[in-house]
């Protein structure tokens, strides 16, 4: 990060987050933006954090990190006593996510006050990444645009001096692992489906960090290669250790057919020569199709420690809205649509796609019958070379 960003920020002024991308001219801002560099520096200073280090290696935290792990403990025992309703008919996603969410909103209040170093005062604004971080409500969803929310809110904490540098290896390896743990319990009990039709062509259905990190975790070994993910004795033997190949050995248990049927970026990436090549493009990856793209960025939310430019901050910011006209409003679920994206991330709320935990239990691929997506139209090279 740079100097600037390292420094806590004091404020008098919180303010709650909220939505400002609401066009391509507001994403290039974005783009242009000191928040947007904070983002991807945070990124790259946690994976540098954990190069050649295994997740057993993760230890106990500090004192500032203890109280983050009680919290999703919390979360847990939340969704523990929310069990999923009778909902057999359907294999989308389960009612009691919703009452799960309400849960976790009442108790947001007091999950912060357990943080040491979190001013009261800037509760209401870090809260808000938090309580997006676990699924869409009224979707019944969840995807890299809830998992870059958790993100924002590690930023957000570290910002505000919670955190130091000396936590960034316990922040991936301790914090944001246990978050994917109780995000895969989530996921199997509530069913939560793909947020946008075509997250079965990305790296995950759900999750982008794991693969970056983990890919970073990996990156000077001495003997794994990126091919070693087709090998089931490697995987059962160093899945426990590494996040990517804990998140491949989690794919293949339960989805059937091989990577190259129900998960062709990560089947190609496999041909990659090196983890460090792997990891390189891992952080292309995610700057372009993640923190690039309006249909995930629509949703992202900004506020005092995350601040979006102004117009007038921005003078190129002021011009594109003058020549963009009119801007796109949300519809009624909040979303943006534009003509001319392309990606993997694309359509943010086109045709429900069930979970692959539902169609696991009927014994079909999440799409019902033989799995047919092999031509992936839109989706552009890897760039991992």
């Amino acid at each position: 990060m740079t100097a600037e960003s390292e420094q806590p920020v004091a404020s008098t002024s919180y303010i709650p987050p909220t939505k400002y991308i609401l066009s391509k001219a507001h994403l290039a801002a974005f783009q242009r933006s000191q928040t947007h560099q904070d983002i991807l520096d945070f990124v790259d200073d946690l994976n540098e954090a954990i190069v050649g280090k295994k997740l057993t290696e993760a230890g106990e935290g500090s004192e500032r990190t203890k109280p983050i792990i009680g919290i999703l403990e919390s979360i847990l025992e939340i969704a523990k006593s929310t069990p999923p309703v009778d909902n057999k008919l359907s294999r989308f996603g389960n009612p009691a996510f919703k009452t799960f969410y309400d849960k976790v909103v009442d108790a947001s209040r007091e999950l912060h006050s357990r943080i040491e170093g979190l001013p009261s005062e800037g509760i209401p604004e870090v809260e808000v990444y938090f309580k997006e971080s676990w699924g869409n409500k009224q979707r019944v969803d969840y995807g890299s645009g809830m998992e870059f929310n958790f993100l924002c809110w590690l930023l957000c904490l570290t910002k505000l001096g919670v955190f130091t540098k000396e936590d960034y290896q316990f922040l991936v390896l301790g914090v944001f692992w246990r978050y994917i743990e109780v995000m895969r319990y989530l996921q199997s009990t509530y069913w939560l489906e793909p947020a946008g039709s075509h997250g079965v062509w990305g790296l995950d259905d759900y999750h982008f960090l794991p693969f970056l990190w983990g890919s970073g975790q990996l990156k000077d070994h001495k003997y794994l290669r990126p091919k070693a993910i087709h090998d089931p004795e490697i995987l059962e033997a160093f899945s426990k250790e590494y996040m990517y190949l804990s998140c491949i050995s989690f794919i293949n248990s339960i989805k059937t057919a091989s990577l190259r049927w129900h998960s062709p970026m990560l089947d190609d990436i496999s041909a990659v020569k090196t983890w460090s090549k792997v990891n390189e493009g891992m952080e292309k990856m995610y700057k372009a199709e993640v923190l690039g793209k309006l249909p995930v960025m629509q949703h992202a939310l900004f506020g005092s420690l995350l601040p979006f430019p102004t117009p007038e901050q921005d003078p190129e910011l002021k011009k594109a809205l003058q020549e963009e006209g009119e801007v796109p409003q949300p519809d009624a679920h909040g979303h943006i649509h534009v003509k001319g994206e392309t990606g993997w991330s694309m359509d943010c709320c086109g045709i429900p796609v069930p979970s692959a935990f539902a169609a696991a239990q009927d014994g079909a691929t999440p799409h019902g019958g033989t799995p047919t997506f092999t031509a992936r139209s839109g989706i552009k090279p890897i760039p991992f070379d």
